[in-house]
């Protein structure tokens, strides 16, 4: 069975793994695609609060291996990479909510979910009123 990005990444080393690069030139394929293009899809669907709602339902964010991969994955808000992201708001703002243990918990209430994804209209109704 071949292993995923997340297990490759030596997850509890003192130096954390380095970005994959934006080209994945020399990089290994997992099902047909690079780890940029895997972490990309991942860290995008971060912007879903049905989605956080599910991590949470399978006990996902409560894992210590998986906190410190959403921990690494905090590099697609820097320069080049965020330029690569469709919905940078949403995704980044969930991202670094992740990073905080009671929003972690929180987010498997169907109160806190709603509320995301409330507030998330209301801010692409706001932007498109605004352009």
């Amino acid at each position: 069975m071949e292993s995923t990005p997340a297990q490759d990444m030596q997850i509890n080393s003192s130096v954390p793994p380095e970005p994959p690069s934006e080209e994945g030139i020399s990089e290994p394929m997992y099902g047909g695609f690079s780890r940029f293009e895997i972490e990309l899809e991942f860290v995008q669907s971060l912007a879903n609060p049905f989605y956080l709602n599910h991590l949470a339902s399978q006990q996902l964010l409560a894992q210590p291996a998986f906190v410190a991969y959403l921990a690494y994955l905090r590099y697609w808000s820097r320069p080049p990479y965020v330029k690569y992201l469709t919905y940078p708001g949403p995704t980044l703002r969930h991202l670094e909510l992740l990073q905080q243990e009671t929003f972690r918990q929180n987010i498997i209430s169907p109160e806190l979910t709603h509320q995301l994804t409330e507030a998330g209209m209301k801010a692409a109704v706001d932007w498109h009123r605004e352009t």
